[in-house]
């Protein structure tokens, strides 16, 4: 048998902003849960221009520390079998939104218990694969959740303010995402 090398990886997309995205994919909170929080920003490239046409994933846990979300929150329309969005009672731990035009997304949902942070992950235009990165909330940082971090200890401090968000208001968080040169955000790597 002769080996053959894998097949190269292509670039991610164009699909994705048309066939990931569903209704309601940023609204991760119950409706008119009292402990929403916002997490929004923008998707730049290497030049700091906004990528109107990325994907951005989140999952965390519930604020109680469980992982395992709650399933059949996505409701589909009985007739079409089309995603219809989220039931607005069930709390998932996962969302997924679209940058508009001008690169901005945002989700709304409820802080993480057990950890200090969103996970995240950018699908884009140009991109081999998704990335990773994490979106740390300062204020769980300050109030501190017990665990140690060890991910943001091993950073020194330029690289480590790219993944912590700012308050823009009470509730609400920016986290900006730069996939390349000055104030790139730190990405990880899974093996």
């Amino acid at each position: 048998m002769t080996y053959r090398p894998p097949t190269p990886s292509q670039t991610v997309g164009p699909f994705y902003g048309y066939a990931l995205p569903f209704t309601g994919g940023g609204d991760i909170a119950p409706a008119g849960h009292p402990d929403t929080v916002t997490v929004h920003g923008v998707v730049r490239d290497g030049t700091g221009a906004p990528v109107p046409d990325a994907v951005v994933e989140t999952w965390q846990p519930a604020p109680d520390g469980s992982r395992t979300g709650r399933p059949g929150s996505l409701r589909r329309d009985a007739a079409t079998g089309r995603v219809i969005g989220r039931n607005g009672v069930d709390f998932t731990g996962f969302g997924r939104v679209p940058t508009d035009a001008d690169g901005h997304w945002a989700v709304r949902t409820l802080p993480p218990g057990g950890v200090p942070y969103l996970c995240v992950a950018l699908f884009a235009r140009g991109l081999l694969h998704h990335l990773h990165t994490r979106v740390y909330l300062p204020d769980l940082l300050e109030r501190g959740t017990g665990i140690a971090d060890p991910l943001l200890e091993s950073l020194e401090p330029e690289r480590r303010a790219t993944l912590i968000a700012t308050h823009t208001d009470p509730r609400t968080y920016r986290f900006d995402i730069r996939l390349q040169g000055d104030g790139e955000t730190v990405f990880l790597e899974f093996s």
